[in-house]
């Protein structure tokens, strides 16, 4: 294909079509995703939980709720349970089903709230550098410094058990690490002769961030955050498993781990089923991401 450059130089009269007719960036990275075929399996399947968590009322073929004693840890393949009962006799499809809302949900929103505002920690960071950026980078890594494991649990354990607590607690613990990736992405982006053009013409730091900086930045911030959904929705679920997250008689993946440990000895498969989930899931979204990243690097 003839590259722009080289219609400048042969025929400048025909540049300003072969411009309108280049695609854009993003079209190009929406290309090279399509072309990706474990990506696409990744983002399939994603969509195809994401499904099932917004018509799991009408696509669970049993309340999940609902269970009765002398049909408990009936084994997968049983007649009118396709994935066996749980420890109460609960059917496992319907729990697991109405299971995604709860994981998804407990994954997906606390990233959302870091990544709003990690970025905006960060681009602010990063584009005033100086003692502004050292202010709030070293009072970020404090935070940074901690395991993310070790920081949900005890910040969910100071502030109590419960869904809103255990977000709040996700939600803390994914703010520095997204930080500290969009303050190292603006300090580079600002360097740039484009944003020293804009400042030199009298541009405010407001219009020039607007303009020049989040377009740039935005899209591996986007696509790292994507990443950390997989590490969300295990944190999550090793909260409701230690007590600190979702409560019972909810049906949400890691809780249903802890509820079912017990029955690893006599029913297995059934007890492994929720573990399963999690790692489906959480492989999914960290191949996603590789796609991104990956479509998103123009140098491959």
């Amino acid at each position: 294909m003839t590259s722009v450059a080289s219609l400048l130089r042969e025929d400048p009269a025909k540049a300003p079509a072969a411009i309108e007719r280049s695609p854009g960036y993003w079209t190009g990275v929406a290309k090279r995703v399509s072309r990706d075929k474990v990506a696409m399996l990744a983002g399939i399947l994603i969509l195809a939980l994401v499904l099932v968590a917004i018509f799991a009322p009408w696509i669970a073929p049993a309340d999940p709720y609902a269970g009765r004693t002398i049909r408990r840890l009936r084994p997968i393949g049983t007649a009118g349970f396709p994935l066996g009962t749980d420890e109460l006799g609960r059917d496992m499809l319907s729990r697991l089903i109405h299971g995604a809302r709860y994981s998804l949900m407990m994954g997906v929103t606390p990233v959302i709230m870091a990544f709003i505002a990690g970025s905006l920690i960060g681009i602010v960071a990063g584009y005033a550098g100086g003692r502004a950026n050292t202010l709030m980078m070293r009072t970020i890594d404090v935070f940074y410094a901690f395991p993310s494991v070790l920081l949900a649990v005890a910040l969910s354990g100071a502030l109590g058990a419960g869904i809103q607590n255990a977000l709040v607690s996700l939600t803390i613990v994914f703010i520095p690490p997204i930080a500290r990736v969009a303050e190292a992405v603006t300090t580079q982006v600002r360097s740039r002769d484009y944003v020293e053009a804009a400042r030199a013409s009298g541009a405010r730091a407001l219009t020039i961030i607007r303009v020049h900086v989040l377009g740039n930045v935005l899209g591996p911030i986007f696509v790292y955050a994507t990443g950390l959904i997989s590490v969300s929705m295990i944190l999550a679920s090793g909260l409701s498993f230690l007590g600190l997250g979702v409560r019972p008689p909810e049906p949400e993946w890691g809780l249903m781990l802890n509820t079912l440990r017990t029955a690893i000895y006599t029913q297995p498969m059934v007890a492994a089923l929720p573990g399963v989930m999690i790692f489906l899931t959480s492989i999914s979204f960290n191949l996603l991401a590789d796609g991104l990243r990956s479509a998103m690097d123009v140098k491959q």
